[in-house]
């Protein structure tokens, strides 16, 4: 089953974040149970060549994997599909003419994405036409990222936008457009809570970051399926404190 179809489910998905350009990290992550890895193109110096061969060793251990791009230009999108993203995460998606177009841009036909069959995406010329016309129709993911209050105002209409597989809540950015310095602010969650329940009335996929992991029960009882969580800088800053914390205990005790 592929991530599309795993999506469509709305089953708790967990993934995580990569922050560092070199593919050591992504390869190494692809080893885990992780359902999908998200290189993080947005936050981070990501060039055509780090996605390439990021992706490439995502898909040496058949790990899904999207993009989350710096924006939504046609070239921006294209470029991650053809290296063989399962798909893309779009920042800012403002309203529902903005995903309309978006989506439109994901897919192969006029006015959208551009087809060659020479890319990692196409298996290098050995898939046939029809073949990779239908692979991008039932594999390719779409995942709207919402961040903005116009967007948290239009999110009814957002979530009828056929071809949007995901509504993914941009917490953090929305604190911020909140003009608040903390995401558990009760202005943020209500923000937060209106798009949730959008998702569930329109039957729409929904997911999000969070940085207290204790509310993770609260939003899977609420419908929430897509969870990408920390970041390989969090797993080694996370690892590195812990190692330090049992160093010190050892010490402590060795004193006894």
């Amino acid at each position: 089953m592929n991530l599309k179809e795993k999506l469509a489910q709305q089953k708790p998905l967990l993934g995580t974040f990569i922050k560092s350009t070199h593919f050591h990290n992504t390869e190494v992550l692809a080893h885990t149970n992780l359902d999908v890895l998200c290189l993080d193109a947005e936050h981070a110096p990501f060039d055509r060549g780090n996605l390439d061969t990021c992706i490439l060793a995502a898909k040496s251990k058949q790990k899904p994997v999207v993009v989350r791009i710096p924006d939504s230009e046609n070239s921006t999108i294209l470029n991650a599909l053809d290296t063989g993203a399962d798909g893309v995460v779009i920042p800012h998606v403002l309203n529902a003419e903005h995903a309309r177009r978006i989506v439109k841009k994901c897919f192969f036909g006029p006015d959208g994405r551009g087809y060659a069959g020479s890319t990692r995406f196409a298996d290098y010329t050995t898939n046939k036409l029809s073949e990779n016309l239908l692979a991008n129709k039932n594999e390719t993911c779409v995942i709207a990222q919402i961040e903005d209050l116009e967007a948290v105002d239009n999110i009814d209409e957002i979530c009828q936008v056929e071809g949007i597989d995901c509504i993914f809540i941009g917490r953090m950015d929305l604190t911020v457009a909140l003009q608040q310095t903390d995401a558990s602010h009760p202005r943020v969650m209500e923000a937060v809570e209106k798009i949730v329940i959008a998702c569930k009335k329109h039957n729409k996929n929904c997911g999000m970051f969070v940085g207290d992991l204790t509310e993770l029960p609260r939003w899977i009882k609420a419908g929430v399926s897509l969870f990408l969580l920390s970041s390989d800088h969090g797993f080694m800053l996370s690892g590195a404190a812990q190692l330090e914390q049992t160093f010190s205990k050892a010490i402590e005790q060795s004193n006894e």
